[in-house]
């Protein structure tokens, strides 16, 4: 924790800002990249929202409170960024939300970044039909492994409601799964 409130602290320093936020990339990409791309799939598309996820957090690190994790406020913003784009996406198509995510799936595999199999493939449309929350509960618990806690942080809603998100979720796609 010491060494998170210190990179913190350098990060809104003017002097140290440069120098931490390339520590903030290298800790971060990684994981912040793969959360991005189970949310909007395409990974030109995922490097796009992280772009913009670093930016946002390099303008508005003055504006963190300490109330949470760093990682957790980043992952925030890293969500909202994504279902942003998604919304844009979908606006500018003039199709739904959901009709993006579609789509993105049924691009997957001539995506060359995409080294799944069959089943791989059908997890992942089996989350596209989840409702958003829901997916972002499933993929942070099942992919991620993050505690309901931090959870909870990430999306502002209570661990109880969390429980019941994922819960609902492992049926519905467990379902899917074996309905052929």
């Amino acid at each position: 924790m010491t060494d998170e409130l210190d990179l913190i602290t350098r990060l809104k320093d003017t002097a140290n800002k440069d120098t931490a936020f390339r520590e903030l990339l290298s800790l971060y990409k990684e994981r912040l990249y793969w959360h991005i791309r189970k949310i909007v799939i395409s990974h030109d598309d995922a490097d796009d929202v992280l772009q913009n996820t670093f930016i946002k957090v390099f303008r508005s690190i003055d504006k963190f409170k300490g109330d949470s994790k760093l990682y957790s406020w980043m992952y925030r913003i890293a969500t909202n960024e994504s279902i942003t784009h998604i919304n844009k996406n979908a606006k500018r198509l003039k199709i739904s939300n959901e009709e993006v995510q579609t789509n993105a799936i049924n691009n997957l595999t001539a995506d060359v970044y995409f080294e799944g199999d069959e089943i791989q493939l059908k997890l992942q449309k089996a989350i596209a039909t989840l409702p958003y929350k829901q997916q972002m509960v499933f993929n942070m618990k099942y992919f991620d492994d993050m505690k309901y806690k931090e959870i909870s942080e990430v999306l502002e809603t209570s661990e109880g409601a969390l429980k019941a998100s994922y819960h609902i979720a492992v049926k519905k796609i467990e379902s899917f799964l074996t309905s052929d």
